[in-house]
């Protein structure tokens, strides 16, 4: 408990050092740095090879995704982004240009499907009607009194590739986030399923890179951490 805390602080001083480096960037070197990203991702095999890739939905300190999402519509891809409810993060379906734009703003500036949209394909659970379906996949949600059931199960390929974003990095893919937990733990749940672990791979302005970063048990790495080093 004692060793766990003492990573729990020194994270915490991370953070504070991070956040005063994102502080002073101007956003002329954001831009820069976000358009370099976006030409190694998109050059990347993993991606290139990718048909199902979550992606975040960028906000001011961190490497903007607004080109790779144009670019995951204009190459046929599906894209899932995330839906932040309490301490539950999902993966959901967008489907185009005009619906990221007709998308609400929360009230971290991000934009997400609202809570009770439930219209979206999920990442991991594909909806369907089929009863066998039930009883060969076993996931089954009453969705209110005098609703269907609804059964789910794993589409198949599942996600290939995750767009990991977070606060701080080092080379060899040890990440640092906001404190919440949602990608470990959606790490975790991938894991279990059939299609396995999706590639994953970070977006970093070098302002975010770090020669160490204290880990827990718990703490998931990444597979590849894409940053500019001048």
């Amino acid at each position: 408990m004692a060793a766990l805390g003492a990573v729990h602080a020194a994270k915490k001083v991370l953070r504070k050092e991070i956040k005063a480096r994102l502080a002073a960037m101007t956003e002329e070197e954001k831009y820069r740095q976000s358009e370099i990203l976006t030409q190694r991702l998109i050059s990347n095999p993993k991606y290139q090879a990718s048909k199902q890739v979550s992606l975040y939905l960028s906000f001011s300190n961190e490497v903007s995704t607004e080109g790779i999402l144009r670019h995951i519509f204009q190459s046929g891809k599906r894209v899932f982004i995330p839906r932040y409810v309490g301490d539950k993060m999902d993966m959901l379906r967008l489907f185009s240009q005009e619906d990221y734009d007709s998308l609400p703003l929360t009230k971290w500036n991000i934009k997400q499907p609202p809570d009770d949209d439930n219209t979206r394909d999920d990442a991991l659970f594909a909806a369907c009607c089929n009863p066998l379906a039930w009883s060969l996949h076993g996931r089954e949600s009453n969705r209110g009194e005098g609703d269907r059931i609804a059964y789910f199960f794993p589409p198949l390929g599942g996600l290939d590739l995750i767009i990991m974003p977070g606060l701080g990095f080092t080379p060899e893919g040890h990440r640092l986030g906001r404190g919440k937990g949602y990608y470990d733990s959606y790490l975790k749940k991938c894991a279990v399923l059939p299609s396995g672990q999706p590639y994953t791979i970070a977006l970093a302005f070098r302002e975010q890179m770090c020669d160490h970063i204290p880990v827990s048990e718990h703490d998931m790495t990444v597979d590849e951490v894409l940053f500019v080093e001048k």
